[in-house]
């Protein structure tokens, strides 16, 4: 495994000691490892996101397909025994 090697000020190390001692995070080590994790996967959310949205730009949905889509929702909503 790999090894990283960062400096952080003061505070933010009372605070990672802190949420260890809290059973946040069983070390310091896990603290840095699952806050990058949080980290890439919210990179990745983003980044999907501007992918969707950047489809929608450049393909957007017609009247037909708008329309398509208020049917199959009222379609679902009919089925509900409510």
């Amino acid at each position: 495994m790999a090894q990283l090697v960062t400096r952080v000020d003061d505070l933010l190390l009372a605070t990672i000691d802190d949420l260890v001692r809290q059973g946040a995070a069983k070390t310091r080590s896990d603290a840095v490892r699952l806050g990058l994790e949080v980290f890439v996967e919210r990179h990745r959310r983003e980044q999907t996101a501007c992918a969707i949205i950047n489809g929608y730009l450049q393909h957007p949905q017609d009247d037909d397909e708008l329309a398509g889509l208020d049917r199959a929702t009222r379609a679902l909503v009919d089925e509900e025994p409510w």
